[in-house]
């Protein structure tokens, strides 16, 4: 006698572990796309001091030296990143697996699930690829960290990078060589505000932020950076669900995302890179 087994379908997803965004703690949003592709901003020069010549005796025609020019250069930002994607959901394939796959939640899986991860990825790519300092790669280990967490501070002192609102991005294997140095001590008692930016401890001044290693470049040993220097616009996000469109029984989800990031030129000195051997 052959008995078939009942076999029931629970309307429960087993969703994918996500991590939000810590990009807010480390870019800026200064500079307005609205109604261009590219923005261009002055990158202005100095004059040199010399000395006064009191008694008048120099050749120049001014007393103050010889007069120099400013040159007034340009950086060009244009935005590189227009992605989209689209799905389609059958009215059926929601009402037989009990509702859990809808046109909304799907939407906000793609966004939690695919979008934030490949942009927290370009982003952070191109604060280490245009870093201002990138010393040679290195072993870390719970011995050196803080020492290696030290040049950094140095480097962006000595550029007068501001002393406040500065990070530390480290991976989760950096984290536990610093939870083991014998020199480190972090500020664990933060404010809520600042946990839920995605701060987790205050080592000398600068907020300890943790990202996956898979937002992060292969060799990633930790960076420090002020937010001055990096402006990561996203121009146009646009999504959309429409019900029933020409030829589909049931949700089409359509989205676009136009982002991209930028170092400035004059700020790279803000963030410090240091690569594992």
């Amino acid at each position: 006698m052959a008995i078939e087994l009942a076999t029931q379908y629970l309307p429960f997803v087993d969703e994918m572990f996500t991590t939000e965004s810590k990009k807010s703690m480390l870019t800026n949003n200064d500079f307005d796309w609205t109604g261009a592709s590219t923005v261009k901003i002055y990158k202005i020069s100095t004059a040199d001091m010399t000395d006064y010549d009191r008694k008048g005796i120099s050749d120049t025609p001014s007393r103050y030296g010889v007069i120099q020019g400013l040159d007034a250069t340009t950086q060009a930002f244009t935005l590189r990143k227009d992605r989209s994607f689209t799905f389609a959901i059958d009215k059926l394939d929601t009402d037989e697996t009990k509702g859990t796959l809808q046109a909304a939640s799907a939407l906000a899986r793609q966004v939690r699930e695919i979008i934030i991860p490949e942009v927290d990825t370009w982003v952070y790519a191109q604060m280490c690829e245009n870093a201002g300092t990138i010393p040679d790669p290195v072993a870390l280990t719970s011995t050196n960290i803080y020492e290696k967490i030290i040049d950094a501070s140095l480097a962006l002192d000595d550029a007068e990078v501001p002393e406040t609102g500065r990070n530390i991005v480290i991976t989760p294997s950096t984290y536990l060589l610093m939870k083991k140095s014998k020199d480190i001590v972090m500020e664990t008692d933060i404010g809520n505000n600042l946990r839920l930016r995605g701060v987790i401890a205050i080592l000398d001044g600068a907020f300890v932020i943790r990202v996956p290693q898979n937002r992060l470049p292969d060799g990633f040993g930790f960076m420090m950076a002020h937010p001055v220097a990096t402006v990561a616009p996203v121009k146009l996000e646009d999504y959309k669900i429409h019900q029933d469109p020409p030829g589909i029984s049931g949700g089409l989800v359509e989205g676009r995302i136009n982002y991209d990031a930028f170092v400035l030129d004059n700020k790279q000195k803000a963030i410090y890179y240091q690569k594992k051997a």
